[in-house]
């Protein structure tokens, strides 16, 4: 049957091949458009794995990491592999100790061992390194009495505790002692002795300061957010400027500066003096004071920017509605203004805590031994003591804390979505 006007419609087969000809094309356009995306973004996570990716998993790895004894003592640690840890291990154990350190001296490799046996137990370095130098003049017949006639210490069974517990090629080792718990020599996990245990004071430490700082430049921050967001757009753009100073500062110049400022001859102490509210200098820095000061003062742009560009994006016109149905200022301020501002609030406290737990310059160059965090330990453990599994489980530590409350803060911000979407 032909058209109206003569004209004949197409077959329906050309009709079938034309749309899935066009499928395709749209397909491989899609394709071309996604190949070209990645290419554009692909130098961006290159730079993401090399430089935050693959740092993160050298940090973690290094954390669980422990083959050190392994290739230094790998006799010795076959004969402890059944050992159960109640009493001192067999003649045969102490033979093939006797053996491993003949070898480790002769290769150079003792310290290697030393090294990491001083990481458990204070002391240890001394012994291996002392027995490996008079162990070929130990009495091979009774290795056992030899050994400890040395030295009194290898018939205690701490010593051997220590030495089966870095058998390796994994460990729990570093992380266990990052919260204060070790391993006795039976495996079972005990507490660190009180005169040895810090880590869990000095996380505790981190997380009230961090957590102070965070609500000081929050109680700070939101008034000088508050009058950036209402003011005209010239005046809020010097003020903000002003916000934004501190960052075109070097941190260590600003740290500086409020050791100039807080010491005991410094200008703080001066004034209050002229001004007769004191009569002798206050101890203003090199103590818990100054650290939050300082911090403050460097971590409030985190909180205000947050905050502002929350704020900027709320309408003036709800608190002029609260106003005209009767609300008293203060109640439109609690009811209606503030849960607005509840997503610049989160989000300017995560940052500002997240960057709190994490700081090293600030409390070491304004605090006092008593106001160290968990990042000069880890400081500490690369530069001085050169133990990159403690640092690393530290590190760990720290991290695990940044993910969960990044948990946490994602949790809030989606209840509090689907809360305003009911």
């Amino acid at each position: 049957m032909s058209n109206m006007g003569g004209v004949s419609a197409p077959p329906a087969d050309a009709v079938l091949s034309d749309t899935s000809s066009l499928k395709t094309r749209l397909r491989r356009a899609e394709r071309m458009r996604k190949v070209t995306a990645f290419g554009l973004v692909a130098p961006l996570l290159l730079f993401i794995v090399i430089t935050f990716v693959v740092p993160i998993g050298s940090m973690l790895w290094r954390s669980v990491d422990d083959s050190e004894l392994s290739t230094v003592m790998p006799h010795t640690l076959a004969t402890l592999k059944k050992w159960d840890g109640h009493a001192l291990p067999g003649d045969e154990s102490f033979r093939a100790l006797a053996a491993d350190l003949t070898v480790a001296h002769d290769a150079g490799t003792a310290n290697v061992a030393a090294r990491r046996l001083n990481y458990d137990i204070n002391g240890l370095r001394s012994l291996i390194m002392t027995t490996a130098r008079k162990v070929p003049a130990l009495d091979s017949a009774d290795p056992r009495a030899a050994f400890i006639g040395l030295d009194p210490r290898w018939g205690d069974i701490a010593t051997w505790g220590a030495i089966k517990r870095a058998r390796g090629p994994l460990t729990d080792f570093y992380l266990l002692a990052a919260v204060d718990l070790q391993r006795d020599a039976t495996g079972a996990i005990t507490r660190t002795p009180a005169d040895h245990a810090i880590y869990q004071d000095v996380l505790i430490r981190t997380f009230r300061i961090s957590l102070t700082v965070t609500l000081l430049s929050l109680v700070l921050g939101f008034p000088v957010a508050y009058l950036l967001s209402t003011q005209p757009a010239k005046i809020a753009n010097i003020l903000l400027i002003l916000v934004l100073l501190p960052f075109w500062t070097s941190l260590l110049v600003r740290t500086a500066a409020w050791v100039v400022l807080l010491q005991n001859e410094g200008i703080v102490n001066h004034l209050l003096i002229w001004l007769g509210i004191i009569d002798h200098p206050l101890r203003l820095i090199y103590n818990s004071f100054g650290v939050h000061v300082a911090m403050v003062h460097v971590l409030l742009p985190f909180m205000i920017l947050p905050l502002y560009a929350t704020m900027k994006a709320i309408s003036p016109v709800y608190m002029r509605a609260a106003a005209s149905l009767g609300a008293p200022p203060a109640t439109a301020f609690l009811r209606v203004y503030l849960p607005q501002c509840l997503p610049g609030i989160a989000a300017g406290c995560l940052v500002v805590f997240i960057l709190s737990i994490g700081y090293y310059i600030t409390p070491a160059l304004v605090g006092g031994a008593a106001d160290q965090m968990l990042s000069y330990f880890i400081a500490f453990f690369v530069t001085d003591s050169v133990n990159w599994g403690m640092a690393s489980a530290l590190g760990a530590v720290l991290l695990t804390a940044t993910l969960v409350l990044y948990a946490v803060y994602s949790q809030l911000v989606a209840s509090g979505s689907v809360r305003m979407k009911k």
